[in-house]
């Protein structure tokens, strides 16, 4: 079973305040390097402005692929819809290149996962692969018998250096107005202590937090993409991080045996960053 610890390094008061776009992460060339946004799909000013700082951002931190946490598209979805809500506001990143993968939310019509640019390959959940990582897309609106065995499967199978899993309600969360899915907990956290899950995101909640590990996991919520809800995380004594005060998104970088994160908000500003370094399997 694999463990990790982190080791945190936060920034102060000033850089909340500020709109410097400084970079946290090593940026080192055979990196993997990718994003993670969730509840952006509105087409309101804030997830327009989330798409320029990703954009400005990309051009220093060239990461390659984005992962999508669910509530993709709010509202209707009809075709001008996903040109309003997904392809406009994030129209320079996929015009560089970068693929979008996302994960079903409670507000997504499942007819997504035939979007091409969701890259869900038809699949309302699935796994791939990127160097030494290998990801895991949860469909928890629907967590059926079927996908729990797929999930086991998948899992045991993979020899990958580092297993990541997204998927759209958190295990974990502070926030007020949702929280804990306590009852999707039960029939996941012990699949993923199992098979060496190192890191599980999530949104739902439209706050960031990172949470201290559980059980070795270290789980993030960001659920700000687009949508806000101001001062809504409760503190508790499983926050390691939070930040409720503007929408925002999350930049990762894996190389070897260390993952490392840098929240950044609407403006520019970093609210989180460290460290966290995957123990060798025992």
């Amino acid at each position: 079973m694999k463990r990790i610890g982190a080791v945190v390094l936060l920034l102060g008061a000033s850089a909340l305040a500020g709109g410097a776009q400084e970079l946290a992460l090593p940026n080192r060339p055979a990196s993997l390097k990718f994003a993670a946004i969730g509840d952006n799909g509105t087409g309101d000013q804030p997830e327009y402005d989330i798409g320029r700082q990703m954009a400005a951002y990309h051009r220093r931190f060239p990461f390659e692929l984005v992962i999508m946490l669910g509530d993709n598209l709010y509202g209707r979805q009809d075709p001008q819809d996903f040109v309003k809500k997904f392809e406009a506001p994030f129209r320079p990143l996929l015009d560089a290149g970068v693929r979008f993968y996302a994960a079903l939310g409670n507000h997504d019509n499942p007819s997504e996962q035939r979007y091409p640019l969701f890259n869900m390959g038809g699949a309302r959940y699935y796994t791939y692969v990127r160097r030494n990582v290998r990801f895991f897309v949860i469909d928890s609106d629907l967590l059926d018998p079927q996908q729990r065995a797929w999930l086991e499967g998948a899992l045991t199978q993979s020899t990958d250096d580092w297993k990541i899993c997204y998927f759209h309600h958190p295990l974990y969360s502070d926030g007020k107005t949702h929280g804990s899915q306590v009852d999707l907990r039960v029939i996941l956290e012990p699949l993923f202590v199992a098979h060496g899950v190192n890191v599980v995101f999530s949104g739902h909640d439209h706050v960031y937090e990172r949470l201290k590990p559980q059980k070795g996991i270290t789980y993030f919520v960001s659920g700000a993409g687009g949508q806000l809800r101001k001062g809504d995380v409760k503190r508790s004594d499983m926050t390691a991080a939070a930040f409720d005060q503007d929408c925002s998104f999350i930049l990762i970088e894996v190389s070897g045996d260390d993952l490392y994160f840098q929240a950044v908000s609407r403006t520019g500003a970093t609210v989180d960053s460290g460290t966290l370094h995957r123990q060798p399997r025992t």
